[in-house]
């Protein structure tokens, strides 16, 4: 516990439909997407919150969010000598307004009336589709040094990457004055600067030039409540309150310089999971002190029978038949059967097991000798004998008619509780 957690407010920002991560989104909230095979990427905020000593933690949501409310209710427990929390507050009509969340900004304004009445000096706003590990106590110390009355949390970026970002121009003492989301190559010429001076090595700061927000921000109560309030119109805060403060406030920025992931994308949730599985990934499971805490399921260890496999993560309750795994990802209850090939796949598993006489289109996991290549399966799937999932056609992006399937940025992704017939070809 740390004397921040009387003080501060975590505020999680679960997201709209999470149109760039469909089909993963199609039945869950983005927050309750899986993570690894076992977690969710609500985890990782939260988690990052609480080794922070931060236990008082909104989610807001606001579309599919029952998975997503399971999950919490499940897995998220403080004693009763605490006054944490974990609570999801979920997009709802009142009189004030029958509108959606239209922002980033317009979501905590539209929940206001829960979280203002809890004592807090200070909010730290969250995304939940971010991978990476951080101790917000470094973040809010730098933000009462600087008395700052906004803090926006900042990484070096690369040319490729800048324009999915909000860039930022600061002066000698981190304050910013100007800020652009998202700006197109021209745009953006005006932002580089020398990284290296915010403690970059020199190598490092030639190959990311730019300082993006991250999406983490500080606002002091008094602030918030009149950026929130006085201009109604300012729906998110990236495109519209960060920018109109700059002015009227002190904004500072944090540079961080671990490891972050914005995994907001199909590409990027696949390629960020399948570094996991690297022999020194960039982002590592294994931490010591500071692991990603998620729901307890008291599974048995995962049975490997006559198996090949090369940097893999194999999860709890799996069952490996005489199969050939390499640079994958392999999901809690994952069955797999005799002669499977899967390479460069993300597998995430299963909710149960098959019971005994379950008819063979309703039994989840990977038939005989299939072959899965640069594919995401989603939960619950049945994939049957013979079958092969390795977009040989090539296509960059396709939506199957049955909707068993999709094609997104060249990743064949299978639905949760799909269906996929013996010997059919992907």
């Amino acid at each position: 516990m740390t004397p921040f957690n009387r003080k501060t407010l975590v505020v999680i920002l679960g997201g709209g439909q999470g149109n760039r991560l469909y089909p993963l989104t199609k039945m869950r909230s983005k927050p309750a997407v899986p993570l690894a095979g076992r977690y969710r990427l609500i985890d990782v905020p939260v988690s990052n919150c609480l080794h922070s000593g931060l236990e008082r933690i909104f989610v807001l949501t606001q579309f599919n969010s029952a998975s997503l409310n399971q999950h919490i209710a499940r897995t998220y427990h403080f004693d009763s000598f605490s006054n944490g929390f974990v609570e999801i507050l979920a997009a709802h009509q009142t009189v004030a307004s029958n509108e959606w969340f239209q922002g980033t900004a317009d979501a905590v304004r539209k929940v206001y009336s829960h979280i203002g009445h809890q004592e807090w000096e200070q909010i730290l706003i969250l995304s939940g589709d971010h991978l990476y590990r951080m101790d917000y106590v470094e973040f809010l110390q730098y933000h009462l040094e600087k008395k700052a009355d906004i803090s926006v949390c900042a990484c070096a970026v690369n040319e490729t990457g800048a324009g999915e970002f909000g860039l930022l121009k600061v002066d000698g003492t981190g304050k910013i004055y100007e800020f652009l989301e998202k700006p197109n190559a021209e745009q953006r010429k005006p932002f580089k600067v020398d990284t290296s001076h915010f403690g970059l090595p020199h190598d490092e700061a030639k190959k990311r030039p730019y300082l993006g927000s991250m999406g983490i921000y500080i606002f002091n109560r008094d602030i918030m409540e009149r950026v929130l309030f006085e201009n109604p119109s300012l729906y998110d805060f990236g495109k519209h309150v960060i920018p109109a403060s700059l002015k009227n406030f002190n904004v500072y920025t944090f540079l961080s310089k671990d490891y972050w992931q914005d995994i907001g994308t199909i590409r990027a949730f696949f390629e960020a999971n399948l570094s996991l599985c690297q022999p020194h990934p960039p982002f590592q499971l294994f931490h010591p002190s500071r692991p990603i805490y998620t729901r307890q399921r008291h599974l048995a260890g995962s049975s490997i029978i006559d198996s090949q496999i090369s940097n893999c993560i194999i999860n709890d309750g799996c069952l490996i038949k005489q199969s050939v795994l390499k640079n994958s990802i392999i999901g809690l209850r994952s069955y797999i059967n005799t002669g499977a090939y899967v390479e460069g796949s993300l597998l995430l598993g299963a909710d149960y097991y098959n019971e005994e006489g379950t008819p063979k289109k309703k039994r989840i996991g990977i038939g005989p000798n299939s072959k899965i290549v640069n594919a995401i399966i989603d939960k619950n799937a049945h994939i049957g004998s013979n079958v092969i999932i390795e977009n040989k056609k090539k296509l960059k992006d396709y939506d199957d008619p049955e909707e068993r399937f999709y094609i997104r940025d060249g990743i064949v992704v299978i639905v949760k509780n799909a269906y996929i017939p013996d010997n059919m070809v992907i």
